[in-house]
């Protein structure tokens, strides 16, 4: 290991720690594409495998480092026996790709080499396939997922950028200036405060929850995935007709399809308003650091308990208002932004122990994913939806992703698939939720 290498950041390293064999920390995205002969599939496959090789992103591994000043942690480096081919696989064809993709978002990926995967999936139709893309957390957030994923996909043609500053990689070895300790004191005593300040609304967020038994359940290490698609153009006639953001309504469809669904089971929804974390980027625009995540997050009650849809979205955008209003830096919803004061060998022997914390912090996530606008390609053969998932948190049942991309949303729903084995049920209570709200509006 040498003194370039490039430490992981504490979030990140906080992501490797928690994995364990029922709980893999990588997220996903299932890409559909439509397909111009019964072979797309395969010519797929050989085209990501060569792309491949030539993403440097794509090559790095996580080695563990016990050096000190980082003992404890872990690094990227580049991985010299990267073999493509052991990250692309061609699967027989199927008929049903979300199915497929449940059953391999069971399996860990391997930590040994470069913590990613692509699965094609050929349709057996002949007119689609699939694409799988399985990155660690530590790896990549869903930023920077995309990044990697872009680079195998057919290119775009885009207007050249201004080149960026380079950023030299995380040093394994550091010392911090003598002159600059006043400033670097001041600094730790603001961060204390802050940490207790989160630490607090953490205690506070707990207190008063109303959850439900659906939404926890202990590991099975079995996975289930659903895809719902919706027309932007109904959340636009929401959004205008109310207020707010396109976010809030995405959210308070998740409230409305939770309420329906826990309905159907016969569990009820009086008093029950669970507490969802919104994960929110804090990466600079156009940022020089390639890796990394940067992350905070806001945390509200979704109003499942309320019967009334616009209410229950008017209660998703006030509480969505108030957490803006704090930023992404204070309140529950940014523990996250904690990982940054834990050292190391910290992050390696609690992470089992935070990872089963995380249901004390929250009952389910609710993340979004950007998308670019323009078509995107493999091999020519363009992607019609696009569905993000999300890793499941120790003692958790269900995660939520949203991507928009075109002129359709795609959730993702990642499921325990022993503890929620009526996905399909609240699959649907989603497209019921949008239905509901524009009839609501068009009024």
């Amino acid at each position: 290991m040498t003194a370039t290498a490039d430490l992981l950041a504490p979030l990140d390293l906080a992501f490797w720690n928690i994995e364990s064999d029922r709980h893999p920390m990588h997220l996903g995205a299932l890409g559909v594409f439509s397909a111009h002969s019964p072979t797309a599939g395969a010519h797929a496959a050989d085209l990501l495998a060569a792309r491949a090789a030539a993403v440097p992103g794509l090559r790095m591994r996580i080695r563990d480092v016990w050096q000190p000043l980082a003992f404890g942690g872990a690094a990227r480096e580049t991985a010299p026996d990267f073999d493509p081919l052991d990250h692309v696989r061609l699967h027989a064809p199927t008929g049903d790709f979300q199915a497929a993709a449940g059953r391999l978002m069971e399996r860990p990926l391997e930590r040994g080499r470069p913590p990613w995967e692509a699965h094609v999936l050929p349709g057996e139709d002949g007119v689609s396939f699939a694409v799988l893309f399985k990155f660690h957390h530590a790896l990549a957030d869903g930023l920077r997922a995309l990044k990697l994923a872009a680079g195998v996909l057919d290119p775009l043609d885009l207007p050249e950028r201004s080149p960026r500053p380079i950023e030299a990689p995380r040093p394994m070895l550091a010392l911090p200036d003598v002159r600059r300790m006043p400033e670097l004191v001041r600094g730790a005593l603001s961060d204390v405060g802050r940490a207790l300040d989160i630490g607090a609304s953490v205690a506070l967020s707990a207190l008063g929850v109303s959850s439900s038994s659906a939404l926890r359940s202990e590991p099975t290490g079995t996975r289930s995935v659903a895809g719902v698609d919706l027309d932007i153009d109904d959340v636009h006639r929401v959004r205008k007709a109310v207020g707010g953001t396109v976010n809030d309504v995405l959210i308070a469809v998740v409230a409305g399809a939770l309420r329906r669904w826990l309905d159907e089971r016969g569990e009820g929804t009086a008093g029950v308003a669970p507490r969802a974390l919104i994960p929110v980027s804090r990466r600079r625009p156009r940022s020089a650091t390639p890796q990394g995540n940067r992350l905070s997050g806001y945390l509200i009650r979704l109003p499942v308990d309320d019967p009334d849809p616009l209410a229950r979205l008017a209660r998703v955008r006030t509480a969505m208002d108030r957490n803006k209003d704090a930023g992404p830096n204070r309140g529950a919803g940014a523990v996250a932004l904690l990982a940054d004061h834990v050292p190391a060998l910290g992050h390696r022997l609690g992470g089992p122990l935070v990872g089963q914390a995380a249901r004390l912090w929250f009952d389910i996530l609710v993340t979004s994913v950007p998308l670019p606008g323009l078509g995107l390609r493999l091999g020519g053969h363009p992607l019609t939806a696009v569905y993000p998932l999300a890793p499941l948190a120790p003692g958790q049942s269900l995660a939520v992703a949203v991507s928009t991309y075109r002129n359709q949303v795609h959730y993702g729903l990642v499921a325990d698939a022993a503890a929620v084995p009526d996905l399909d049920v609240l699959a649907r209570a989603v497209t019921d939720e949008v239905d509901s709200l524009t009839e609501v509006c068009d009024r």
